[in-house]
């Protein structure tokens, strides 16, 4: 049995009174901001790992909502370097699906890392356990070493997430082909000086081939590190994912 997260911190953040900036770009935001967790989750034989969650501002327990696993960068080692990226990259993208967002900080040096995985997957098990979540509608993404990680925790798990947007991320060695019946929009830019863009369009050509739900966007003139560039691309992958969960 695993041990129940206790509180850290509670961030309780309502309305938006500023537009939000990064790298000097307006991110471009509706709707309320929703309160942030800080907290912790116990891994057996490893020991606690800092995650955030976020909840909607309109969430209800008895409505079900979609539950969207965000994976940080490479970066900062604090804690809650997790709950940082999400409350500048992935819910102001994504706050449009109404979904519930875990951000964990990776345990270990990455996130396909055995232990990362058992805790990431056992965090997850705890969070259907104790919020009410759209077991259809289960979303992975990340960037750079969050996208590495999205591909990893799809083909790992096919069983469980419904969706993934790999964000400037390596598929590695990942078996594609167990995406076959998961819808994945795949963002990368091509002058991606970090993260070759080839493998990823490699990578959609093969989801392609496979007759899976594939988009894939390409960027021009956003270099790796400039991580502001890719919030308007992730809002129209939420978007489209949306609509890939609604017709089936």
């Amino acid at each position: 049995m695993h041990m129940l997260p206790k509180t850290l911190l509670i961030l309780a953040l309502t309305s938006l009174a500023t537009p939000l900036t990064l790298n000097g770009a307006r991110i471009l935001q509706s709707g309320n901001r929703p309160s942030v967790e800080h907290l912790v989750f116990d891994i057996p034989g490893h020991g606690e790992m800092s995650y955030a969650i976020s909840l909607p501002s309109n969430y209800k327990r008895e409505e079900p909502r979609p539950l969207i696993l965000a994976l940080h960068p490479g970066g900062s080692p604090g804690a809650y370097y997790g709950s940082q990226n999400m409350r500048q990259i992935f819910e102001p993208a994504l706050r449009d699906l109404d979904a519930i967002i875990v951000a964990p900080d990776v345990p270990t040096r990455r996130w396909t890392s055995d232990t990362s995985d058992r805790g990431v997957m056992a965090l997850l098990s705890s969070i259907l356990e104790t919020y009410n979540v759209d077991r259809s509608r289960i979303l992975v993404t990340g960037f750079s070493l969050g996208g590495r990680g999205t591909w990893f925790f799809a083909t790992h798990h096919p069983d469980f997430f419904t969706g993934a947007i790999p964000i400037a991320g390596r598929p590695g060695e990942d078996p594609l082909e167990m995406l076959s019946d998961i819808p994945v929009h795949i963002i990368h830019s091509r002058a991606d000086d970090v993260v070759p863009f080839g493998p990823a369009e490699d990578a959609a050509q093969t989801l392609k081939d496979l007759g899976s739900p594939v988009a894939f966007t390409v960027l021009d003139g956003i270099g790796h590190f400039s991580m502001g560039g890719y919030v308007g691309a992730l809002r129209e992958a939420g978007e489209w994912m949306v609509d890939q969960w609604n017709t089936k």
